[in-house]
């Protein structure tokens, strides 16, 4: 609510009317010139009061100025400082995203250099498991081939489509004494391993140190 602000009354000089003396002659022109002045001086004060009261509004409207001034500087100053603490705060936010972000592509580094290594060593050591693995299986076949190879040579053919009783009988009778043969160079064979064995063994307990050496 807008104050009521005091009215100013003119201070205007109460001037007594002329007084026309009783059997004399009115001055018109003293009258007249009573009445400016009576006038002016009612005017000088109206405009003396007005000057006044706008001094007074220009003091008020330069106060309100100030005021106003004042809190919109003050309102400045508030908005600068939230905005730098939300600077400050994005700052921290993106520093610690980024923080975040180089620990994750570290670790995933290292986790795919570990994988790498890891796999590195298991393909070394699996193909030295795959060399040994065809080099054991190229022996086997070997082996197996000399093997398979004697027998086919040593082994007769039986040829018994054609044969009748006696034949048969006959051809029994070679196969008995052909196995026969067999196991008995089975067992001439084994012995000899089993003395050759003992021999080794016997051999290499017998020997002992002296002066830091084999004997």
């Amino acid at each position: 609510v807008e104050e009521e602000r005091p009215k100013y009354k003119p201070l205007v000089t109460q001037l007594a009317a002329p007084k026309i003396p009783e059997g004399e002659r009115v001055d018109f022109d003293d009258i007249h010139r009573k009445r400016m002045e009576k006038d002016l001086l009612e005017l000088q004060t109206l405009i003396d009061v007005h000057f006044e009261q706008r001094k007074k509004e220009e003091e008020e409207l330069i106060g309100l100025k100030a005021r106003i001034e004042s809190r919109r500087a003050e309102r400045a100053e508030q908005q600068r400082v939230r905005a730098e603490k939300e600077r400050d705060r994005q700052t921290r936010i993106a520093e610690e995203r980024q923080r975040k972000e180089d620990e994750e592509a570290k670790k995933r580094a290292d986790d795919e250099a570990k994988k790498k290594k890891v796999l590195s060593n298991m393909g070394a050591h699996f193909g030295g498991f795959l060399a040994k693995a065809e080099q054991r299986r190229g022996k086997r076949q070997t082996a197996r081939e000399i093997k398979k190879k004697t027998l086919s040579e040593r082994r007769k053919p039986l040829a018994i489509e054609n044969l009748r009783e006696d034949g048969l009988r006959e051809r029994a009778k070679e196969m008995w004494e052909w196995i026969y043969q067999l196991e008995s160079e089975k067992f001439d064979l084994t012995e000899k391993m089993r003395r050759q064995k003992y021999e080794v063994s016997s051999s290499g307990h017998g020997k002992g140190k002296v002066g830091g050496r084999w004997k």
